[in-house]
């Protein structure tokens, strides 16, 4: 093999080797008419791209990794750091190199034609030959490469195609993303043909008046262009009509070759139907291609949308509006197949968005497989496009260095090229976490003059001054910023560009606190529009336990809800015995491996509600949040809630109200006088069928409170609460009497941000309850204990009572100076096996917390205990409740417990202790406990984002000091 000009090049050692053979991108629709190479290749995998492949084959699916076919070569996952020592642009010698092989029938009709090669993507390097003769190299693990065949191949005769797919390059220090990583052919592949005289490429142009401009490329394949040619188009039944002035234009200025011909079509659209991410209005453009006799030799079919992208000032417009972005970055990822990604999953992945209030995508952090820019474009989502470029390890190094000039700009024309014509795309982004240099102001430079009609961002340039216009990009677009600091540089009068953070919210596990107070200071605050949380995916791969082996495709059906089924679970970084790796930050998204919603995506949907409720003297007033939309599309129902139990419901009649506008109405109940305290709520649905959910579909749960709760005191029993030696609360339904804590199973946040550590040096998580005193006086029992810790000495103090039906709790606790932030103060005790359904009044039915609540509206909510826990992929506090007022649970013939609180409390019921949880990896290592650990919490620690990302705010902590709280236990 080293005969091959094609390893002669040894192009995974050379960064200036980014292509050879391999034809320009363009945005030519090649789909119809193609034919299909995907399914079974023959494949071997090489332990260096230099070795001989043997006389053994192995079936492997393509598309898809072989890190994910029993190949032995395993997924490896790292984030910021290159699992391998070697600098940029050195490679491992023990480098992986799949060898796939297949007989391609090529047809014979296409004699005559000009035949092509496309390959999806390949991770990193890709090599072409067929019948041994070499063909090209391409790099770029997230795009296309197309190779012309028609030299090398005869219609109507089988060829053998070779890819031959080096896993570890150069380019790898390019695409240092915090994923996965894969060797393989991870999108299809697929031979087309086309006439010798053919659309090199197609530029669409839209203006919001309506006017429409397509500029077209043509090339013949061998030889001059013929005379006569010519292009025609229409979009939907208006013919489009040639400018000949351009053509004029270009013959005058000697830009026409023999080679390369231009034609540029137009047309203006009267009434013309705009495309924002609210009414995605899309045209059809059919584009065709003469030959000199009329007849045509080639077509392209493309989805138009008219509108306008501007910076104006510090505001980005869509046709002329602020909007705000409310976004979710993106990966290809799927549990069974990696990279892998079919358009059914697409397009599930966008609906599910959809319904839960998102409007933007940032394709983090590459091109996403280009059907996808097709579902942005028909559904309406505004979409940041951004360049395979991120060389997190070797940052600095790499963004000055010559050698990858070439490759930055390859990688950021190609993505332009490929996806230019989508009205989705509103923002090119020139990559991620790649520090600064003279390659990213030379992509960008290429970048403004192809396509002046967007603005670009980079998040490595605007870190260095938000407001500096000389940087390469147009949006300030920081990564985690305080809200505060958002704010404050809004204030300041120094702001010169949009400030849209590209990631501001951290999901990973128990996470995506205060997403409600960073809304609600970017909507009251000009300069401020929006971000992309971080991110949509958990990327757990199903793994076999007993073997370690991914489930690949055989894993189908073998997880629900976000669980996976017994004898598997979801792997994440060091469960493939990877050394180098970065664990669990690899699941950090808003939905499960399954695609099951996380709770935060509830929290966003009210967020980002297109319908919102105010109280008002005298009545409620109802907005639209919408920019383009009015309320005709929804449709509503009130429902009113009170706390002794009763509910109505009425039909809504949503007011006529244009985008922005709002409207006062009257109350749709009239309020009984008792019942206690009273919540309405608007419960908003689709009035019809939308492409991304059917009629009915809940949009979103606006909820004002119309009374509050008046006062109750127990009625007082004699008698007194049985109490033994230790100050410990007796009680037949009690197996573990109620204790104080101030512990939970650490979160992410907590372990990353250094809480977790913090607690462990005060010993929260092993307090030791001492009792100090029991006093018995005029039938109360008052409980006194003391918990030594790391930062002094806690008192507790319980005091007991007989009360009608039960027992009133009364506590307190006082926490030392040195105790200005804990987990949580209040009670945790645990029930007799039998009791499995909560009903609860408070916020629900998903789970919530202090600083993520939002989302939650308060009502009468009934759940089965098993399915209160949250199974995020590292087990950790979850399955709280927030402001619940109270509780029964019980068993199928209705016995068990209530509790009712003084005051709205934090509330879990699980079947795990907090050291249960801890003590877990992944939660096959779980034990569920017969009975329920119930946790109520006079204050709870906010969740905040401190993986990767601010803690939550002040007001979210718990302060030292006396802490206050009581209820009462009964028994049903």
């Amino acid at each position: 093999m080293t005969s091959d000009p094609l390893i002669a090049l040894r192009p995974w050692e050379a960064p200036e080797v980014t292509s050879w053979g391999r034809l320009p991108m363009n945005a030519v629709d090649r789909r119809s008419g193609a034919v299909s190479l995907d399914g079974e290749w023959r494949f071997q995998l090489l332990p260096t791209p230099v070795a001989e492949p043997g006389p053994r084959w192995s079936p492997a699916q393509v598309p898809g990794a072989w890190t994910l076919q029993d190949t032995g070569d395993l997924p490896w996952y790292t984030n910021a750091r290159m699992p391998w020592g070697e600098f940029p642009p050195a490679s491992p010698a023990a480098n992986p190199t799949g060898v796939y092989e297949r007989e391609v029938e090529v047809p014979a009709e296409w004699a005559g034609r000009r035949i092509v090669l496309q390959v999806g993507a390949a991770e990193s390097v890709l090599l072409v030959h067929v019948d041994g003769r070499p063909v090209g190299v391409s790099k770029d693990s997230h795009l296309a490469a197309e190779f012309d065949l028609s030299a090398v191949v005869r219609p109507g005769s089988a060829h053998t195609v070779r890819l031959t797919v080096v896993k570890w390059s150069d380019a790898s220090h390019v695409e240092d993303q915090d994923q996965w990583w894969h060797g393989g052919i991870t999108r299809p592949v697929l031979l087309y043909a086309t006439d010798p005289l053919y659309l090199a490429d197609v530029t669409v142009r839209t203006r919001l008046d309506g006017e429409l401009r397509v500029d077209c490329k043509v090339r013949q394949a061998s030889g001059p262009l013929p005379e006569g040619w010519c292009v025609t188009g229409e979009l939907d039944d208006q013919l489009l009509v040639q400018d000949t002035e351009f053509d004029r234009f270009n013959e005058e200025d000697g830009r026409i070759s023999d080679f390369l011909g231009e034609a540029r079509l137009g047309t203006v659209v009267d009434d013309v139907r705009a495309w924002t991410a609210e009414t995605p209005e899309l045209y059809g453009l059919t584009v065709r291609l003469h030959r000199p006799d009329g007849t045509v030799a080639d077509t392209s079919f493309h989805r138009v949308g008219f509108r306008e992208v501007e910076i104006r000032g510090r505001d980005l417009l869509l046709n002329g509006e602020r909007i705000y972005v409310r976004g979710v970055n993106r990966h290809d990822f799927h549990p069974l197949t990696g990279r892998t990604v079919t358009y059914e999953d697409m397009r599930a992945d966008l609906e599910l968005l959809k319904r839960f209030g998102f409007n933007a995508i940032r394709a983090a952090h590459y091109p996403n497989d280009p059907s996808l820019l097709d579902v942005a474009d028909e559904l309406g989502f505004y979409v940041v496009d951004e360049a395979d470029i991120e060389s997190h390890d070797h940052a600095h190094e790499i963004a000055d260095d010559p050698r990858y000039l070439g490759a930055f700009v390859d990688r950021v024309s190609r993505m332009a090229l490929r996806d230019k014509n989508h009205p989705s795309v509103i923002i090119w982004s020139l990559g991620n976490e790649s520090d600064y240099g003279a390659n990213h102001d030379a992509a960008a430079g290429w970048l403004r003059r192809h396509d002046p009609t967007r603005p670009l961002q980079y998040e490595g340039a605007a870190k260095l001054d938000w407001a500096d216009p000389a940087l390469a990009s147009d949006i300030a677009c920081p990564m985690y910023a305080p809200v505060e600091d958002c704010v404050a540089h809004a204030l300041s009068g120094r702001q010169t560009k949009p400030l849209i953070q590209c990631e501001y919210s951290h999901a990973m596990g128990n996470s995506n606190g205060t997403l409600a107070d960073h809304w609600a200071a970017i909507e009251s605050t000009p300069g401020l529009q929006g971000g992309f949380i971080w991110e949509f995916w958990d990327h757990g791969i199903l793994q076999d336990v007993n073997d370690g082996r991914p489930a690949g495709r055989a894993g189908t059906g073998l997880y629900e809800r976000g669980v996976a089924a017994p004898g598997y679970r979801w792997a994440y970084g060091g469960d493939f015995g990877e050394v180098i790796h970065d664990g669990v930050f690899i699941a950090d998204g808003v939905v499960f491996p399954d695609r099951t919603p996380k709770p935060v995506m509830y929290e966003h949907r009210e967020i980002a509600a297109p319908v919102r409720l105010d109280r008002e003297r005298g009545g409620l007033r109802i907005s639209n949040h919408q920019h383009f939309k009015d309320l005709r599309w929804l449709a509503a129902e009130w429902s009113l809630s009170l706390a002794d139990g009763g509910t109505r419901t009425a039909p809504a009649d949503l007011p006529d109200l244009g985008p922005g506008e709002s409207a006062s109405v009257p109350l749709p109940f009239v309020l009984p006088e008792d019942g206690g305290e009273a919540w309405l709520t608007l419960r908003v649905t689709t009035a019809g069928d939308e492409p991304w959910g059917p009629r009915g579909t809940e949009v979103c749960v606006p909820q004002v409170r119309l009374r509050a709760p008046d006062p109750v005191a127990p009625v007082r029993e004699p008698g007194e609460v049985e109490v033994d030696d230790d100050g410990l609360l007796a009680h037949p339904l009690l197996t573990f009497a109620p204790v104080l804590s101030l512990w939970r199973a650490p979160t992410d946040n907590d372990e990353l941000g250094g809480m977790a550590a913090r607690w462990h040096e005060q010993g929260l998580d092993a307090l030791v309850r001492k009792a100090v005193a029991v006093r018995r006086e005029d039938g109360r029992v008052t409980v006194l204990a003391e918990y030594a810790t790391g930062a002094g000495t806690v008192r507790h103090e319980q005091v007991f009572t007989r009360v009608e039906g039960g027992v009133r709790v009364e506590e307190s606790a006082v926490l030392p100076d040195g105790l200005d932030d804990v987990a949580r103060v209040g009670s945790v005790f645990e029930t007799v096996a039998g009791l499995d359904v909560l009903e609860w009044f408070g916020q629900g039915p998903w789970e919530s917390y202090p600083d993520r609540s939002s989302g939650a509206p308060v009502g009468h909510h009934t759940l089965p205990v098993d399915e209160l826990f949250t199974p995020y992929l590292r087990p950790q506090e979850s399955g709280g409740r927030h402001g619940v007022r109270r509780f029964t649970l019980s068993a199928p013939d209705a016995t068990g417990l209530s509790v009712d609180l003084t005051a709205p409390a934090q509330v879990s019921v699980t079947r795990y202790r907090a050291e249960d949880l801890a003590a877990a990896a992944h939660h096959d290592e779980l034990v569920p406990r017969p009975g329920c650990v119930v946790h109520l919490d006079a204050a709870h620690r906010g969740l905040g984002t401190a993986s990767c990302g601010p803690d939550t705010s002040p007001s979210y902590l718990i302060a030292a000091g006396t802490h206050h709280w009581s209820w009462t236990l009964r028994v049903l």
